[in-house]
């Protein structure tokens, strides 16, 4: 999975009842207070500085760029290969594509096909609006807000709100319902577009609220969405993050809080057992890996349930619960020799537990979240990191 995806933004959690906010995922307290108190030479705002800085340089690239083209035919549908499927050794044109689950193939990341320009784009757009926010330097703004029109509103240039044709198969199938995974970092662009609305025309704003809302009536109606909808994964965890996101940043609340319902009553009973193994993600080559990716998600979907009123943080059933999914990787944090499934394929990295020990230590009054971060924190690498603005 995208390494970037690890500066995925979070907040403060603020209790069981709903927030007031235009913020999807983001706190407007934390962001003002940080803001006012930060310095300048603070690690965490030098770094995002710079990817700013590197975002302005680079250039505008919607879906309509690639050279390969889907099913379709469309160069506005977006398209996409699986990461972990590779050319066929045994067969002269390589086909079908063989599966090597936890190895990327690097041809599935070129500018041929949109997953690498998504992640660009999304990454770009997110470090833009926040160097806007804590600089009040509009040449930010005025950046993010071509990139949003290019993707979501120029009828030259922009993405059809459907995944169609994601996490493709060459040889084998044209899309998948799991492809809907790769556009979990449009949750990140929503605060983004929060965040530049004193730059956004009134017209930019509804179109691009318009383009989530179609994305969502296709998620929720498409047999791509109900594939994805009844994966028993992370994939689960993160289209309900997605489909929760979407409708509460198009003001579609109903559908929000039945989709949290739905994370209680289906996924965190699935997902983990009574001592917080995640079952389904340990099978995999890269389980550490796939556990925080997990909990990353959940970690949204505890942020949403405060904000339309559903408990997920506090949620048992039957002794199953998210408190004890996190409480698996903090004692693994503390104590690395105690993870007990460690693969041939999988390099433990225990920062890849940073943003996973940041959400619960704001959602659990339990000390051991703070004594993993406060392991965590030992690595110098994790003070740059852009999530220490929003905390």
């Amino acid at each position: 999975m995208n390494k970037l995806f690890s500066l995925i933004l979070f907040l403060v959690f603020l209790g069981n009842t709903a927030i007031a906010s235009d913020f999807i995922s983001y706190n407007e307290a934390t962001l003002k207070f940080n803001k006012e108190h930060i310095s300048k030479n603070n690690e965490a705002l030098v770094a995002l500085i710079a990817l700013a800085d590197k975002a302005l340089a680079n250039p505008i690239d919607p879906v309509t760029n690639k050279t390969l083209l889907p099913a379709s035919g469309n160069a506005h549908d977006y398209y996409s290969f699986g990461p972990y499927w590779w050319s066929n050794p045994d067969t002269a044109d390589g086909l079908p594509y063989i599966r090597k689950d936890g190895e990327t193939n690097p041809a599935t990341r070129t500018s041929a096909t949109d997953k690498d320009r998504q992640i660009k784009f999304s990454n770009d757009v997110m470090h833009l609006a926040l160097a806007y926010y804590f600089t009040d330097d509009k040449k930010y703004a005025n950046k993010a807000v071509a990139q949003l029109r290019a993707w979501f509103i120029d009828p030259k240039t922009k993405m059809n709100p459907h995944l169609k044709y994601a996490q493709a198969i060459p040889g084998i199938v044209d899309g998948r319902g799991i492809g809907i995974l790769d556009t979990r970092l449009f949750i990140n662009v929503m605060d983004s577009v929060i965040l530049l609305k004193p730059v956004l025309s009134d017209s930019d704003y509804k179109a691009i609220t318009k383009w989530y809302s179609e994305l969502l009536t296709w998620m929720l109606n498409s047999p791509e969405g109900f594939e994805e909808d009844n994966w028993h994964n992370n994939h689960g965890t993160w289209f309900d993050a997605q489909v929760v996101a979407f409708a509460l940043f198009t003001n579609q609340k109903d559908i929000a809080n039945k989709r949290l319902q739905i994370t209680q009553m289906r996924r965190i009973g699935g997902h983990f057992d009574i001592k917080g193994e995640q079952i389904a993600e340990l099978e995999r080559t890269l389980p550490w890996h796939y556990s925080n990716f997990n909990l990353e998600g959940y970690g949204l979907l505890g942020h949403y349930g405060e904000i339309a009123g559903v408990d997920i943080w506090g949620y048992d059933m039957d002794g199953h619960n998210l408190k004890n999914g996190f409480t698996l990787i903090a004692k693994t944090v503390i104590n690395p020799k105690g993870w007990a499934y460690a693969t041939k394929t999988e390099k433990f990295n225990p920062n890849e537990a940073y943003l996973a020990m940041l959400y619960a230590s704001t959602a659990y009054e339990d000390p051991i979240f703070k004594q993993a971060l406060t392991v965590l924190k030992k690595d110098s690498s994790n003070a740059k990191n852009i999530n220490n603005l929003l905390f």
